[in-house]
């Protein structure tokens, strides 16, 4: 249904049918676009090949998982140096990865990448960073636009006329999606908002609110403090090689 846009996807595993005959064939939970049940079971299939492991293998021992690789390339594209260099190919085309000489700066990239994506999956659970401080009144939480003490003063943010956060580490910004910070695009997309065309009002408060999470929006932008921290440590970490 093209739900995903222009999008590309490159999984750790992927999963084909497989038709199921005779009177054992059953429903997988699946409904064709006529309404139809699909009667099949799916086969797992890996998206790490085995001609990258057996090179991975080579360069590194055979102590390397299809998974090692995976993160490898999730930490390899967090690379500073390494985006920076390939800035204008990475605008038109898709990434080439190539494989370190290093087997430590192998495993490096591999740890990162398995890090970040924890972090970056889990993103909503990831606990404050402590130095962060949230100020005011707590009990009220209802949220109309967040926005920067000053372009200058980006430490601190008014979550609303009750509530500030400040302390927030300058770094936190660093941690960029799309050409913005991920903790300003928080800022932009939790705010009440009419779309001019529809006249649909968007209210982040109602989600809130209807799953019974009061304090959705405050944990969820102290969350994504905390996540671009954490990333930007990250990445920082990572090793100096040569391309």
């Amino acid at each position: 249904m093209h739900c995903v846009g222009d999008t590309q996807c490159f999984p750790l595993y992927y999963y084909e049918e497989k038709a199921k005959t005779g009177s054992k064939a059953e429903q997988i939970g699946q409904i064709r676009l006529d309404g139809t049940s699909v009667e099949s079971e799916l086969v797992r299939k890996n998206g790490i090949s085995d001609f990258i492991l057996s090179e991975a293998r080579a360069h590194y021992g055979a102590a390397v998982k299809r998974e090692d690789i995976f993160f490898y390339v999730y930490g390899y594209l967090h690379s500073p140096k390494y985006r920076t260099a390939f800035a204008d190919d990475l605008k038109k085309s898709l990434p080439r990865i190539q494989l370190v000489e290093r087997p430590d700066d192998f495993w490096a990239f591999s740890k990162a990448g398995r890090a970040l994506t924890k972090l970056h999956l889990e993103y909503e659970s990831v606990p404050p960073v402590p130095e962060v401080i949230v100020s005011g009144d707590t009990a009220k939480l209802h949220v109309t636009k967040m926005r920067l003490k000053s372009k200058e003063e980006k430490d601190t943010i008014i979550f609303n006329e009750h509530i500030t956060v400040r302390n927030i580490p300058s770094r936190a910004y660093d941690y960029v999606v799309n050409g913005k910070s991920a903790v300003e695009w928080i800022m932009e997309r939790y705010q009440i908002k009419t779309d001019k065309d529809s006249g649909i009002v968007n209210d982040p408060n109602l989600y809130a609110e209807e799953t019974g999470q009061p304090g959705y929006i405050l944990n969820l932008l102290l969350s994504v403090i905390a996540v671009s921290v954490q990333t930007m440590d990250i990445v920082n970490s990572l090793p100096d090689v040569q391309w």
